[in-house]
């Protein structure tokens, strides 16, 4: 007995020996090779925060900053971190009810886990910034405000050339590699967006030690592990921030586009879509909501008509067909054609004029803009007997187009660009069929009419090419980048000169002297600037709508001056009568002040004035507009419909409850009579106007 019990007492000894061993294996294990306790701790004793870097700025061409930095501040939350904080009252600040709270508690933790902080309010206003840094003792350990530059717009203009700097997604997570993170904001458009990697800098971290209460009380360490925010590089264009401003100006309450280049380095000026916003509108805590409503609105001011906006150029494409015709050989400078108002041979297009001599030569056909004259020496360059049939000619005119920088991008330093579009035998083949089709089918493309398309982008460069005798720079904004070394490769091609035909430099002064004449005793006499001799040609694009002939688009391009020229111009006025109505001194006044740097005389001033206070709106936003006001109007019925029901049922109700109060013997109350059916008309805009009858369930 006694051995047995000798024997259990040293199995108990060696169990209680065992255990005490695994403990102890385990603690040196926690504390010696384990960081994982080490790193839960230090998650909960310090807290790492991010240093968002300032952007660069953005210089215009006189070193003006047109685009600049300001500091505001996002609130940050720490799912993980909520027990015990005041949430009723931070609810009551931001202006949210507890669903939206819980909601966005909720995103937080599926885009960036409970453990990491998020953007619970992103950029804080100047009134809920102030409440809630006085009350943030209340919401902290899982609260915390983070300082974020934003940008800042001081001329108010160039918004769709700058662009906007906004919160990644998801998707943009992806692409990066996840190199951004869920509350980094990036460029979205704009330069913000294609100079990115120069503009964003560098995010710096800082530690700080937190004390049991979850408070910050100091750095961590020193410093000693922080990494300090890299700033942007900034960028210094070729933008004439006063020639933007005056081109927004003159395009107030107009739709369409300006574009002006610097022939000699392909440096943009200008570029104006019209209708414009300011860029102001999308920074800030306002941003969601503007953005929403810029976008909804069918006028489209988030479009970027200089390089998306896509038209037949009209007259102005007729300078390219002169020197398509001269450098064949087809024609001479004083190649003439009797013109009596329409284009004999193929029975159109019709032409202005009909006076005699009008045509007798390049240079007055450029001038007085003859449709008959165009459309002949297009059809010669198509039927030219050296390619033996229409569609080799009409490949041979498509080289020379692409070569002029139609039909494809151009490559400019924006995200977005539209190519256009030149047809070629493919489309004829298909919608005429093959050999059902001939140069006088498609003798409107002599015009810039039919199925041509063009950005007034490709339209301006085009026209520093003829200005420049054969030759361009690839447009873009930016002249340089600050500290730019080897590796900055982003402007390597904006600095190759391109030269795409080799048409010798008398035809194209032919032309140029056509142009000139347009302007001394042509079509756009009101272009003319003193002292400069200013080259141009005006153009009338035809505009249809729902198969309905609309007022035509006013088209005009030109550079100054003849020789050495320093600006080029494209100036399109939808739905705004001729050429040289209003795009025509909207270039002028433009090309004077950038070349002056000032409107001269109170004549002049007085035209800026009664231009930018002219509305013209096309037709069909006119219908957009109405469709959207309509269905608002619908809506609106409705839901007053709704809340006036609910009020009375309410009310019902509440009449009820008294009637059961008041007696005690139950009472047989009548029943309610059938509600009738409430409908709605409503007027709907359509091929024809019709009264439609709404019903609405909840009606």
């Amino acid at each position: 007995m006694a051995e047995f019990n000798q024997t259990r007492q040293t199995t108990i000894r060696i169990i209680i020996a065992a255990v005490f061993a695994i403990i102890l294996v385990r603690l040196m294990t926690l504390q010696l090779f384990s960081s994982k306790y080490a790193k839960l701790a230090n998650d909960q004793a310090i807290l790492r925060k991010v240093v968002y870097p300032s952007r660069g700025i953005i210089f215009d061409r006189k070193g003006k900053a047109i685009l600049d930095n300001i500091t505001m501040y996002d609130l940050m939350v720490t799912p993980s971190q909520l027990k015990g904080v005041d949430t009723f009252s931070l609810c009551r600040i931001l202006g949210v009810d507890t669903a939206e709270f819980k909601k966005r508690i909720l995103t937080s933790i599926i885009k960036n886990s409970r453990n990491r902080p998020s953007v619970f309010e992103p950029l804080l206003s100047a009134e809920k910034y102030a409440k809630i840094n006085e009350n943030l003792f209340r919401f902290q350990p899982a609260f915390f405000l983070q300082e974020r530059p934003i940008r800042s717009y001081p001329f108010k203009a160039a918004a769709h050339i700058l662009g906007y700097v906004g919160e990644v997604d998801s998707s943009m997570l992806k692409r990066s590699n996840y190199f951004y993170q869920m509350g980094d904001f990036a460029g979205r458009s704009g330069l913000e967006n294609y100079y990115e990697k120069v503009l964003m800098g560098q995010r710096g971290i800082q530690y700080i030690m937190r004390d049991n209460f979850n408070r910050p009380i100091g750095p961590y360490e020193k410093g000693e592990f922080d990494t300090a925010s890299v700033a942007g590089r900034h960028l210094n264009t070729y933008i004439d921030i006063e020639v933007q401003q005056l081109a927004e100006k003159l395009m107030n309450g107009k739709v369409g586009s300006v574009v002006a280049i610097e022939p000699q380095t392909g440096g943009i000026i200008a570029m104006t879509s019209g209708p414009t916003y300011d860029p102001n509108e999308l920074t800030g805590s306002e941003s969601r909501k503007n953005f929403s409503r810029l976008f909804l609105d069918p006028a489209s001011p988030l479009l970027n008509r200089g390089m998306q906006g896509v038209y037949p150029p009209g007259s102005t494409f007729k300078p390219l067909g002169a020197l398509v015709a001269l450098d064949e050989g087809l024609i001479t400078p004083d190649f003439g054609y009797g013109c009596f108002g329409r284009y004999g041979p193929c029975g159109r297009p019709a032409c202005t004029h009909s006076n005699a001599g009008h045509a007798a030569n390049l240079s007055l056909s450029i001038a007085n803009s003859c449709n008959s004259y165009y459309a002949h020496v297009f059809r010669m360059a198509i039927d030219n007997p050296s390619y033996n049939n229409v569609e080799k000619g009409l490949l041979k005119w498509k080289s020379y187009m692409t070569g002029f920088g139609l039909g494809h991008k151009l490559g400019i330093d924006l995200p977005g660009e539209y190519a256009g579009f030149i047809p070629d035998t493919a489309r004829f083949n298909k919608e005429f069929r093959r050999g059902g089709w001939s140069s006088c089918t498609i003798a409107s493309l002599g015009i810039g009419q039919g199925e041509i398309q063009a950005t007034p982008l490709q339209m301006a460069n085009a026209i520093c090419l003829i200005a420049n005798r054969g030759w361009y720079y690839t447009p873009h904004f930016v002249k340089n980048i600050e500290g730019e070394t080897a590796e900055d490769t982003l402007l390597k091609k904006y600095r190759e000169k391109i030269s795409p035909l080799r048409i010798p430099n008398d035809y194209y002064q032919a032309v140029i002297d056509g142009m000139e004449m347009v302007v001394t005793n042509g079509t756009a006499r009101n272009a003319h600037i003193d002292g400069f001799a200013v080259c141009a040609k005006t153009g009338t694009v035809e505009n249809y709508f729902r198969k309905k002939k609309q007022q035509n688009h006013s088209f005009f391009v030109a550079f100054a001056p003849k020789e050495n020229p320093k600006i080029a111009i494209c100036v399109v006025v939808e739905n705004a009568g001729y050429g040289a109505t209003w795009a025509a001194p909207i270039a002028s006044l433009l090309m004077e002040k950038y070349l002056t740097d000032s409107i001269a005389g109170p004549k002049r001033k007085a035209e800026i004035e009664r231009i930018s206070n002219v509305t013209i709106i096309p037709a069909k936003i006119k219908h957009e507009r109405y469709v959207r006001d309509s269905i608002k109007q619908v809506k609106d019925s409705l839901l007053r419909m709704r809340l006036e029901r609910e009020q009375k049922a309410r009310i019902d109700s509440t009449d009820l409850a008294v009637a059961e109060k008041d007696f005690s013997d139950p009472v047989s109350l009548p029943e309610k009579k059938k509600e009738k059916t409430n409908s709605l008309i409503a007027v709907l805009p359509g091929q024809r106007y019709q009264y439609k009858k709404f019903h609405h369930p909840n009606i």
